[in-house]
């Protein structure tokens, strides 16, 4: 059974970047899409990033296009998340999740078509 693990968060200034990962256990995860999402206090979660089984294929939230960078490493298992220029309305608990199905990664980056989760890693911007 596939198992998402996060890491990668901390307390940033703003304008700072860090790099979250998502390590997979128990399978290879090369068959699956994987998608980013993200949850504010007080606000839904919301999908940011993902991308294909192939890594051909990402999609970004318009929120963070052109600051964050999606990527995988078969080899490690893992896929990253780079951000960039991190804003204070950054700050939420970032989860990793795997697609329930093929092309589950889309332009709308829809949680519905994700079905295993990461516990979620926390991700301060703030001065």
């Amino acid at each position: 059974q596939l198992q998402l693990v996060e890491s990668g968060g901390g307390l940033v200034q703003p304008g700072g970047s860090l790099r979250l990962s998502c390590a997979a256990a128990g399978r290879n995860m090369d068959y699956y899409d994987i998608g980013w999402f993200r949850q504010a206090p007080g606000k839904e979660r919301e999908g940011i990033s993902c991308i294909g089984n192939s890594g051909s294929s990402t999609h970004y939230a318009n929120s963070v296009k052109g600051r964050f960078t999606i990527s995988r490493d078969k080899a490690k298992n893992t896929v990253y998340l780079q951000m960039n220029n991190l804003t204070p309305e950054d700050t939420a608990v970032y989860y990793c999740a795997s697609g329930a199905g093929l092309y589950a990664c889309t332009d709308d980056i829809i949680q519905v078509d994700f079905a295993t989760w990461g516990q979620g890693t926390q991700v301060t911007v703030s001065s």
